[in-house]
């Protein structure tokens, strides 16, 4: 297949890209055009894997890999144990990796083999032709075997498969046992989800943690992924229905009513409030110049964790233990790394809407010269239950896209979250992701409106004037594209 012509290349710096993701570099809630539905492609005859490796063995070939997060090596180096195939791994920074990926295939490049995006990166990978078509090498026919969300994250908009990845990411909010059973009377993730089950309820049980010396998240953006469930434009229209209202509404509150400790998502407080206090800021304080004030003392940089734990004691004598998290499934990979002394007081449950973020999705470069063998180690992490088997106990609980793997560890309890049955939970959770509402201008729309919350939370602007420039963005950025109606 030849590649498509690059009619406009993008721009890295234009995608919004989170700093945490798949246990190491993360991905926001995706951007991707919604796939229109194919017939069944009939069955590809796939060369056998071991005569793939033997191949790829008697040639001395190497399977050159670039991806955004390091879990990817674990999955080479398990590859390269089980066939001999040497791999070389190269991790790039998510705000690098597309115009890397963009100068090296354009420059006619053959390697890397095997690329890797996240779910907002996709459409425009897919859309210049970056990544091979896996239905001709045989992904047709495991068509079924992976969670539907996923595998309809992984095709382009006229249905082609061309990348797959090894986990689900359904959201949910990540919750101190012992603080639940102080405050509500129960650390029983069934009664505690009901807490989360509204904003309305939400805001109370804010309210009632602030009284009892607690904050219920550690920042506002606990909530970007239970923001709305719906789509962002229908019929070709700009659709902000009243859930959206009622979100930013929320929003405004947490942070007008001093609910949480304002700590800015993946900085250094953000981190530190998953075991333990911490100190409440405003963020004018978080976000102020990095050198002094005007009484000299040295200003905080929430980034350098020297520097913080070094001069946040300056600026407050009040500190609280953080209840909340709000992240997709692989927040139990983040929380594993952070939670130091509070390991064993976690649970887990729904939020109150679906969403799902992040998720490293594998695919073949278009000008990889070794097509078949790269087919053969994305099947190996995806679509083999007995690496899924091995990375379930690696990963000490990330979730896997595999279906068999998924119904075999079901009734696995996890001792970490109170002896939670979590693949069955996230499945579930998964099972409510309605992939027709993402719309390839999430991203942007999402931005505008995350700008217009915080302009009106802080009072630089009204909310009549921050909705004007919300919609005055929306229909300067997407002129001629979405109707918008006021």
């Amino acid at each position: 297949m030849k590649m498509k012509k690059l009619v406009s290349l993008f721009l890295a710096g234009a995608m919004t890209l989170s700093l945490a993701a798949c246990g190491d570099n993360a991905g926001s809630a995706s951007n991707t055009s919604t796939s229109t539905s194919k017939a069944p492609a009939a069955s590809v005859e796939e060369t056998k894997s071991d005569d793939v490796v033997a191949k790829a063995l008697a040639n001395g070939d190497k399977l050159v890999i670039w991806t955004l997060a390091k879990d990817l090596q674990k999955f080479a180096d398990r590859y390269t144990e089980k066939t001999g195939v040497p791999t070389e791994v190269v991790i790039i920074e998510p705000a690098d990796y597309p115009t890397k990926l963009q100068t090296a295939i354009v420059g006619g490049e053959k390697e890397p083999d095997i690329v890797v995006g996240e779910p907002q990166m996709l459409p425009d990978f897919f859309n210049n032709g970056f990544f091979t078509d896996l239905d001709a090498l045989g992904a047709s026919n495991y068509e079924g075997q992976i969670v539907d969300y996923v595998w309809e994250v992984g095709k382009d908009a006229n249905g082609t498969t061309r990348a797959i990845s090894y986990q689900i990411t359904p959201a949910g909010f990540y919750y101190r046992r012992d603080i639940a059973q102080k405050v509500f009377g129960s650390d029983d993730p069934e009664k505690v989800k009901d807490i989360f089950s509204s904003y309305d309820k939400i805001l109370e049980a804010g309210r009632k943690l602030k009284e009892n010396g607690y904050r219920i998240f550690a920042s506002d953006s606990e909530l970007n992924y239970f923001s709305g469930d719906s789509a962002w434009v229908v019929d070709g229209k700009l659709n902000v229905d009243q859930a959206r209202f009622d979100y930013m509404d929320m929003v405004v509150k947490l942070y007008q009513e001093d609910l949480t400790a304002y700590a800015a998502q993946w900085s250094t407080p953000w981190y530190q409030a998953m075991s333990g206090a911490v100190p409440v800021l405003t963020a004018d304080l978080q976000w102020g110049d990095w050198g002094t004030d005007a009484d000299g003392n040295t200003n905080l940089n929430i980034w350098d964790a020297d520097n913080f734990n070094a001069n946040a004691g300056k600026y407050t004598d009040t500190y609280a233990e953080v209840f909340a998290f709000g992240l997709p499934a692989w927040g139990v990979l983040t929380l594993r790394d952070n939670v130091k002394d509070t390991a064993g007081k976690w649970g887990v449950c729904q939020g109150p809407a679906y969403g799902f973020g992040g998720g490293t999705f594998i695919g073949i470069s278009e000008l990889s010269e070794k097509k078949e063998l790269g087919w053969d180690f994305i099947k190996f992490c995806t679509l083999n239950e007995e690496t899924a088997d091995w990375w379930i106990e690696v990963s000490e609980g990330d979730t896997v896209s595999l279906l068999s793997a998924l119904e075999k560890h079901k009734d696995d309890e996890n001792a970490v979250y109170g002896g939670e049955k979590l693949y069955a939970m996230w499945l579930d959770l998964a099972k409510g992701i309605d992939y027709s509402k993402v719309t390839k201008y999430d991203t942007e729309i999402g931005n505008a409106w995350g700008n217009a919350i915080s302009k009106i939370k802080t009072g630089e602007a009204t909310k009549e004037d921050a909705l004007k420039e919300f919609y005055d963005t929306v229909e300067s950025t997407f002129a001629g594209e979405i109707i918008v109606e006021r």
